[in-house]
């Protein structure tokens, strides 16, 4: 099953197409900044019951040194049937469209990235025909970004590096200076950032971290996430004033009661409680009807 950070790794790219060119000099090469870039069918599956399909593919059109293909893969743990699937995507990319073709490894922790990184070939050690070496992000070489300035500067790249560093013991930093940099920002524009921070850091626990900085920093957004994290504050707020009713009232509140207040995500519902709570002459009284 596909994860969100698995997405997020790959999609900001589909989003800001011209990233790669902005990356390409931090990964130690310089590539020309595109003149346009086409997102390209993913699927690379032929005329067989094997269906092969690659993360996400551009095409990377440049006045100065033409047009290159980018095949970007997301990968979040060690997998030896990889480099062959790589080599086969790279041939297949290279045989249909007739252009060079890269390709570009996005992970989230060291020894993943240290392991796609390493050249593999294939053949025989005296005939090596083919040999694949993927470019690849992840925490050893994308920068930390703790500079609000900074990360506005490129609000992309932030946000590419925060989901790099997702384990990262410096992500509540860089999580704040994203937050920070997003403040002002159009929100056509900053939704999108907003967005694949939470998918990329997935269940860690900085996710909690990001919804709070989103909860309170970016409150003006309207994004999916940011309402969502207002509903559960709302939810939440409402769940404690209910506890507070029942108690001030001197009514005995049982752990099954308690654990059905607390366990109530629904705004709507917990407001119906808190009204009967006002009258109800035992605590169990307010799920009357429910």
């Amino acid at each position: 099953m596909v994860s969100s950070p698995h997405e997020a790794m790959h999609r900001i790219f589909q989003h800001d197409p011209g990233l790669f060119s902005r990356l390409s000099g931090l990964l130690g090469f310089s590539l020309p900044t595109p003149v346009d870039v086409t997102i390209l069918p993913t699927d690379l599956t032929e005329a067989s019951p094997v269906e092969r399909r690659v993360d996400t593919l551009l095409r990377l059109d440049s006045a100065e040194d033409g047009s290159l293909l980018l095949a970007i893969e997301a990968q979040g743990k060690k997998d030896p049937a990889k480099p062959a699937s790589w080599a086969y995507y790279t041939a297949y990319l290279w045989t249909k469209y007739r252009l060079p073709t890269a390709l570009l490894v996005v992970c989230q922790d060291r020894a993943t990235a240290e392991w796609a990184g390493r050249p593999v070939t294939s053949g025989p050690p005296p005939m090596p025909t083919l040999t694949l070496r993927p470019v690849v992000v992840g925490p050893h070489n994308m920068p930390v970004i703790t500079d609000p300035a900074e990360a506005r500067a490129d609000l992309a790249l932030a946000t590419l590096s925060a989901i790099t560093h997702a384990g990262d013991p410096d992500i509540g930093a860089i999580l704040k200076a994203l937050s920070s940099a997003l403040r002002g920002v159009p929100e056509n524009v900053a939704d999108p950032m907003i967005e694949f921070t939470a998918q990329g850091l997935g269940n860690r626990p900085a996710n909690e971290l990001w919804r709070t900085l989103v909860a309170v920093d970016l409150s003006f957004y309207k994004s999916y996430i940011s309402e969502e994290i207002r509903d559960e504050g709302r939810a939440q707020g409402r769940a404690e004033d209910l506890l507070i009713v029942l108690e001030q009232r001197g009514l005995d509140v049982p752990d099954d009661v308690r654990e059905r207040i607390a366990g109530c995500d629904d705004p709507d519902t917990l407001r119906r409680w808190l009204t009967r709570a006002v009258t109800a002459p035992a605590a169990e009284d307010i799920f009357d009807g429910e």
